[in-house]
């Protein structure tokens, strides 16, 4: 009868969230962060989230990561990632709309040899939770300012390159911009970052949300992948109040 089988599907599901699997890392602060990040959600470890990162990050400054949670599309509601032992592990808060596919590439800052995670939160309320390690030499959250070394910087401030990539139906875009991302670890220096962003369509609806924290690199790239090839612009704003924007 066919509430037998509904009955299968929630024992079943249950069951899922009941059990979220071994953690894959070698972590000593995953039930920290579980509860920090994830609160009293169920969570699962989960393969499907797919964590790009290098094994070896050659430039602590900046690491190249990608949160690829394609499997889960039409169903995320919110992607969020940290490194667990950075200073400030937080790295993205990413909200995808019905036209943007739950992938998002950035470069972020790795002080030492760490555990990254990427949370995925369906719209069953489930955690889904991606898991890459990259060893790092260190001091990339301390080190001083390379954009604050380089000859008028000032005047380059918000510039945005900005570049679009046709794949079949859908279009890869890619945006960097002209940042300090200054994360208040560095004597004399406070805190000056881009903190939210927006991707939006010409009639400036809103596709998709960001909130950025501190661990992204100076002069952020970030990738993301939207449905169709219509025009999109990226809104990006930082924590004293200015706002640039990029077409694509």
């Amino acid at each position: 009868m066919w509430w037998n089988s509904v009955l299968l599907a929630l024992l079943l599901t249950s069951a899922a969230h009941a059990s979220p699997g071994k953690d894959p890392m070698p972590s000593v602060m995953w039930q920290f962060y579980q509860q920090k990040m994830l609160g009293d959600k169920p969570f699962v470890f989960d393969d499907k989230v797919v964590l790009q990162a290098p094994p070896f990050a050659e430039d602590s400054r900046q690491v190249p990561i990608q949160v690829d949670a394609r499997a889960y599309a039409g169903q995320v509601e919110k992607i969020i990632a940290w490194a667990e032992l950075n200073p400030i592990p937080r790295i993205f808060s990413f909200e995808p709309g019905p036209q943007v596919q739950p992938l998002l590439a950035i470069r972020i800052r790795v002080e030492q040899a760490t555990p990254i995670r990427a949370a995925v939160l369906t719209k069953d309320g489930v955690w889904h939770v991606g898991s890459a390690w990259v060893e790092a030499a260190g001091g990339g959250c301390t080190a001083p300012s390379v954009v604050r070394a380089q000859e008028g910087w000032e005047e380059r401030l918000g510039q945005i390159h900005a570049a679009r990539f046709i794949h079949g139906n859908d279009s890869r875009l890619r945006l960097r911009v002209d940042h300090p991302m200054d994360n208040g670890m560095v004597g004399g220096v406070p805190e000056f970052y881009l903190d939210q962003a927006q991707l939006r369509d010409e009639q400036g609806q809103v596709l998709a949300n960001i909130e950025l924290f501190p661990a992204v690199a100076e002069n952020p790239v970030i990738s993301l992948e939207v449905q169709g090839h219509d025009q999109a612009r990226l809104w990006l704003r930082d924590n004293s109040g200015n706002e640039f924007e990029g077409e694509f």
